[in-house]
């Protein structure tokens, strides 16, 4: 059974092309809303979630933020398929931010990973205020992900990096 968001009714969150734009505990600047650091986040859920989701080929979309979920699951997926051959975390961290710095499609837009999931926006500005949530919460999700894919002496965590060959919805990753 696949794992879903706990954010199911989140009242008064802003939305852009059908995705809520849920709090997150970061430093980094963005539209997302700051989020308590002892409350568990959107970027949390995926990367607890992410060991067992990646094993599904098929998502039940209960809430508008398991669309959230699921774009996280395939960003992870991207960030261990380039961490995969990095041998330490300076390699790694180095690899991470080359990542970040690519550009992020917007639904309607080549390159965007699910067509049908997200809503194309309806005026430039809502697809700047997805675009620039999108990179707050990649950028985010790598940082953390960090953490968990590398141990404290800076060695690969195999336990981690293993799931870099699993493909999230039969979505092959480049």
């Amino acid at each position: 059974m696949v794992y879903h968001s706990s954010f199911v009714d989140e009242e008064g969150i802003t939305k852009a092309c059908g995705c809520p734009l849920l709090p997150l505990k970061t430093h980094i600047k963005g539209p997302a809303p700051v989020s308590d650091q002892d409350k568990i986040d959107i970027v949390d859920e995926a990367i607890t979630f992410f060991r067992a989701n990646v094993f599904f080929k098929n998502f039940d979309i209960k809430s508008p933020a398991d669309k959230l979920l699921i774009y996280l699951t395939f960003y992870i997926n991207v960030a261990l398929k380039r961490l995969e051959g990095c041998r330490t975390l300076a390699v790694g961290t180095k690899a991470i931010i080359n990542l970040g710095l690519e550009k992020v499609p917007v639904p309607g837009e080549p390159g965007f990973p699910f067509p049908g999931l997200f809503s194309v926006p309806q005026s430039q500005d809502e697809a700047e205020l997805f675009r620039n949530y999108l990179k707050q919460i990649r950028e985010e999700t790598s940082g953390r992900l960090l953490n968990c894919a590398y141990r404290p002496n800076g060695t690969p965590n195999k336990w981690w990096l293993a799931f870099a060959k699993r493909k999230f919805m039969n979505i092959v990753v480049l």
